[in-house]
């Protein structure tokens, strides 16, 4: 079969939409029932899509070939699958798969930028009419979408997200080169990776480890990492606020090398979030060999089963007990991080795109 795979959130910053994006790339092209793979963006088909993992915008001369291909492209998309794995298919395709990886927009409309409802809000429902299978990352998502937009079950297929084979086995030596360029003590800090936007409830896990006792958050401190997200004024107020009381990070951004070692360097991984498609970071933090806490919402406790310590990330009192408890009981920690590492191999980027692909096959299929 030959597929069309929309790669608008390629980036040189990665958001996880982006790593499923390019893993999907990577992974078609070694599938055998796949005759040929295409890559759209913005109205052309890119040679080569690795280039938007370093360019911020497309060269000037690429962008003018939108412009005068239009019979041809709309040629192409109508005799191939058109996978739009980003939630938007493209206005000129016919028909095709989308991937919904969550509803947070139609939510948590207030904890969005107007912009993003706004794109929702024209855009989504045009592409679901026009999609002839729908991906979610779990079978969470894949209810929710049922039951919100009265779906047939038979079009919706929950295909889990898979984890990075670099993220299992430590490799001291390189994680200690790294824990050393970041200033940073191998197993003795907590971390939590999200973009800051509100319902990753960040500002309520910096509050929860600020009211550890104080010679244990001074002995671990918490380090933060992500996109710089949304909204969230007053959760860099706190961020500054805790960094100059010398027991918070804030790293940023960091790329896939340093993400990695970072977990594998971590005494404790935090997830608070309230609402996710699949939560990508924990199950990779469990790869890494390090014990993880999430929030009991959403699909979390469906990805992360027992492998994880659970909390209410608005409950502040119970939520500094639980960090407190998995940051000092080496009985529970070495439960968490052995069914961590049981729990993360069920995810491979390599199943996932087979799964994909059988959802392909399945688009093609008349319905009976």
């Amino acid at each position: 079969m030959r597929v069309t795979l929309c790669v608008d959130a390629l980036q040189p910053q990665l958001t996880g939409i982006g790593r499923y994006t390019w893993h999907l790339w990577q992974g078609l092209q070694r599938q055998p029932g796949v005759s040929e793979l295409l890559a759209y963006r913005g109205g052309i088909f890119l040679d080569d899509p690795r280039m938007l993992l370093e360019i911020r915008r497309l060269p000037h001369d690429i962008r003018l070939k939108r412009w005068t291909q239009w019979g041809r492209v709309r040629r192409t998309l109508r005799s191939t699958v058109v996978h739009a794995p980003n939630y938007f298919l493209p206005e000129m395709a016919e028909t095709g798969v989308i991937t919904v990886h969550d509803l947070s927009v139609f939510n948590f409309p207030a904890a969005h930028p107007r912009e993003r409802v706004e794109t929702f809000e024209r855009l989504f429902t045009s592409s679901l009419s026009r999609a002839v299978a729908v991906i979610t990352d779990t079978e969470t998502v894949r209810r929710e979408l049922c039951d919100m937009f009265s779906l047939p079950a038979r079009v919706v297929t929950a295909v889990p997200l898979g984890v990075d084979r670099s993220f299992y086995g430590r490799d001291k030596a390189a994680m200690e080169a790294a824990m050393n360029r970041l200033a940073l003590t191998p197993g003795a800090y907590g971390l939590s990776v999200a973009a800051f936007e509100p319902r990753k409830k960040i500002k309520e896990l910096i509050d929860a480890w600020g009211r550890l006792p104080h010679p244990l958050r001074t002995r671990h401190p918490l380090v933060l990492a992500g996109s710089i997200g949304w909204r969230n004024e007053d959760l860099h107020q706190r961020i500054a606020e805790a960094a100059s009381e010398g027991w918070l990070r804030h790293l940023g951004f960091v790329d896939d090398v340093t993400l990695q070692q970072l977990y594998a360097g971590a005494r404790l991984f935090v997830y608070p979030s309230i609402y996710e498609g699949f939560g990508l970071p924990p199950v990779e933090a469990m790869a890494s060999g390090t014990p993880v806490v999430v929030s009991n919402r959403s699909c979390l406790p469906e990805v992360c089963g027992d492998a994880a310590r659970y909390v209410d990330p608005d409950d502040r009192a119970s939520f500094t007990l639980i960090l407190e408890e998995c940051l000092t009981d080496e009985q529970l920690r070495a439960h968490l991080r052995a069914r961590g590492f049981e729990t993360a191999k069920k995810y491979s980027w390599e199943s996932c795109v087979a799964d994909t692909v059988a959802v392909y096959r399945k688009a093609l299929t008349p319905l009976a």
